[in-house]
């Protein structure tokens, strides 16, 4: 597993947990960056990851809403809800990673970590997001 594959997976884990607890994911995410609570330290694309989803969460839920067919945001697996909004965050906030990368590690992510109907429908939602992402950025 790459580092940032690694760092991905440490974000969902953190926008999991902040919101099974009822947390601010940022402040949950400084708290791991002082105290791990594990051997490895917290990755900065895991900060990066966390901040940007909780700065733009707003609209990235709003365009999740908008494009799942059938699906509201708050119905979907939390978990499967944590990859959705890094994986938009990455495709419409983070120019440094490829449009496919972003969809491809979200997919892989859900194959791991979540059902198994989660992977096509966490494809199907950030490729749906890919084919319109030029009209989401005006």
């Amino acid at each position: 597993m790459g580092a940032r594959t690694k760092a991905r997976k440490r974000a969902v884990d953190i926008l999991f947990e902040a919101e099974q607890r009822g947390l601010d994911p940022q402040v949950l995410v400084a708290d791991r960056v002082i105290e791990p609570h594990t051997e490895a330290a917290v990755p900065q694309y895991t900060v990066d990851l966390v901040e940007g989803v909780a700065a733009h969460r707003e609209r990235i839920d709003e365009l999740l809403a908008t494009y799942s067919q059938g699906w509201t945001v708050d119905r979907m697996p939390a978990v499967d809800r944590a990859l959705l909004r890094i994986g938009t965050w990455e495709l419409l906030y983070n120019d440094d990673v490829p449009d496919a990368v972003a969809v491809d590690e979200a997919v892989d992510l859900a194959g791991q970590l979540s059902t198994d109907d989660s992977p096509s429908f966490v494809n199907g939602l950030l490729g749906r997001l890919v084919d319109i992402k030029p009209t989401l950025l005006i």
